[in-house]
């Protein structure tokens, strides 16, 4: 029988190269390991309409980077750090996951930092803010997109940190509280912290933490504020309804979720500053949320909105340099120093603590009818390079 050799030939090329592009297009799988439930679970919801949104801008839609495509598995920690390590365990080994994105606690991205680690594959933290996630308990597995204590310190700092100011600290017993109170701390050079106040968590009744409070203050001179660091449930500005005025007291901090905001409208002129806000960042990512989230939400996004969406351009971005390879090494190699557009303008990831650099924003609170929330306008944006984020991994 004959054989045509250029035929033969022409079939063993296309079968090589159909078994080569079989090889090389594969599921790029995203572990998204995330407080879906529990007391976060409004900034959770947020979080991860950012990060499909995030991954699809940053794709122009096709939910693929070359040629791979991009699977999102959902992972609830619960709010609980035992079950999140569980989770992250799960993630890496039984669905194979080639990165995590999460969680939404503090106190859960504690306990998933040494997951990473044991499985050496990338974490992405957001949008849990404790420094020591990116401080002494940091490895070499974590970035972080979300804005540590440090950022947050440093640019209320700005709004508050004044010769003759006397300040009170409001904040939940936890890593978030305690991180961002020792951050704040260390940022401020003028005014004077005289009493820091920590409640649980899950605190309702404010009346003896506020009392606490006032009597810290009441005899100082020069300006008094109470300032709040708080996250998820409970209402810490209930301890408004106790009239701190009368000892001269004010009340400030920083930026929120929107429904979180709606109490703001009780402090106009409030100075303070955020992370994001829909109407202050001026660029094409911001646009682009705000205009397609209306679309879908009929509502604005929100501060996680932001974060998510960023994360989702952060990974996408690095996939592209890798050419879609997912190796841990390559990932961290292209991680590292590299910087990206998201709705809050250029992010940079630190190579030192993996922490992106990026902007904030120093508000002042007007009351507008239109709104349901207090309106955080624009005083100025605070830049990367003019904040002084300490480096507190001791890499």
């Amino acid at each position: 029988m004959h054989r045509n050799p250029h035929a033969l030939r022409a079939l063993v090329m296309a079968a090589a190269l159909l078994g080569a592009g079989a090889a090389l297009a594969k599921d790029i799988r995203i572990a998204h390991v995330y407080d879906k439930t529990g007391a976060l679970e409004a900034y959770a919801k947020q979080t991860q309409t950012g990060l499909m949104m995030g991954l699809e801008y940053a794709t122009n839609g096709t939910m693929t980077v070359n040629g791979n495509k991009l699977v999102v598995i959902e992972k609830d920690t619960q709010g609980k750090p035992d079950v999140a390590k569980a989770q992250l365990a799960a993630a890496y080994s039984d669905d194979r996951a080639d990165i995590a994105v999460g969680p939404t606690s503090s106190g859960t991205a504690l306990a998933m930092l040494p997951v990473a680690e044991e499985y050496k594959k990338v974490l992405l933290v957001e949008p849990a803010v404790a420094d020591s996630i990116t401080g002494d308990k940091w490895n070499r597995y974590i970035f972080r997109t979300g804005r540590n204590s440090s950022q947050d310190a440093i640019s209320n700092a700005v709004a508050l940190d004044k010769p003759g100011v006397q300040i009170a600290t409001l904040a939940q017993d936890y890593a978030f509280g305690r991180d961002g109170v020792k951050a704040f701390k260390g940022a401020l050079k003028h005014a004077k912290i005289v009493h820091e106040e920590y409640l649980p968590t899950n605190t309702t009744d404010f009346t003896a933490g506020a009392q606490r409070l006032f009597d810290s203050l009441k005899d100082k001179p020069g300006r008094k504020v109470i300032f709040i660091i708080w996250a998820g449930a409970g209402n810490p500005f209930k301890i408004a309804d106790l009239d701190p005025k009368r000892y001269g007291i004010e009340i400030a901090t920083g930026g929120n979720i929107l429904p979180a905001m709606a109490s703001y409208k009780n402090f106009p002129g409030m100075e303070g500053a955020t992370y994001y806000y829909f109407g202050i960042p001026k660029n094409k990512a911001n646009e682009w949320l705000v205009s397609n989230h209306y679309s879908k939400f009929k509502a604005p996004p929100d501060f996680f909105t932001a974060g998510g969406m960023s994360a989702g351009i952060a990974l996408v971005e690095a996939l592209k340099k890798t050419q879609g390879d997912t190796g841990t090494d390559k990932l961290i190699a292209a991680m590292e120093g590299m910087s990206f557009d998201t709705p809050k303008g250029r992010m940079t990831f630190r190579k030192e603590d993996h922490q992106a650099m990026q902007s904030m924003y120093h508000f002042k609170i007007k009351v507008d009818p239109a709104f349901a929330w207090g309106v955080p306008e624009l005083v100025r944006e605070i830049k990367p390079e003019e904040m002084n984020v300490p480096v507190r991994n001791h890499r």
